[in-house]
């Protein structure tokens, strides 16, 4: 049986890097190869940028070894069309391209306006410990 392939937002990356929880839990799940993850060269340009703010007290290149960490353990796709599918907050609409680009089975973000969505063109949009619920559910169960 394939893995379970997913997109991440890149708050979830920050949130597994940094904080822990439910968003490293999912990374862990990637690198055992229980998920194949899938990340956007702007997606990869976004997380470096993000992560060199003053709040994160990392320097230009920690943040690059960061981004570089979630290169190695995802297949890089890229978007062939533009999405204008969130109003309330465009710059998300990168995270739907790369899904569509992906075949993702499944977008998992910590972003509201994506979250609000539920899903997207059959692709259930979750939080990390959502997505993390329903890989202890059996196949079939429900």
């Amino acid at each position: 049986m394939n893995a379970r392939r997913i997109v991440l937002d890149t708050n979830i990356y920050i949130s597994a890097f940094l904080f822990g929880g439910p968003p490293e839990r999912v990374i862990r799940l990637i690198l055992s190869g229980a998920l194949e993850c899938c990340i956007s060269v702007p997606i990869l340009d976004e997380l470096r940028d993000v992560l060199q703010r003053t709040k994160f007290g990392l320097t230009a290149d920690q943040a690059l070894a960061i981004a570089e960490e979630a290169r190695a353990m995802c297949r890089v796709v890229t978007p062939m069309c533009t999405v204008a599918d969130v109003t309330l907050d465009p710059d998300d609409n990168h995270v739907l391209a790369y899904a569509l680009a992906a075949d993702a089975d499944a977008i998992v973000s910590g972003d509201f306006h994506l979250l609000a969505l539920k899903q997207w063109r059959g692709r259930p949009i979750l939080n990390p410990a959502a997505l993390l619920r329903t890989m202890d559910t059996p196949p079939g169960a429900t």
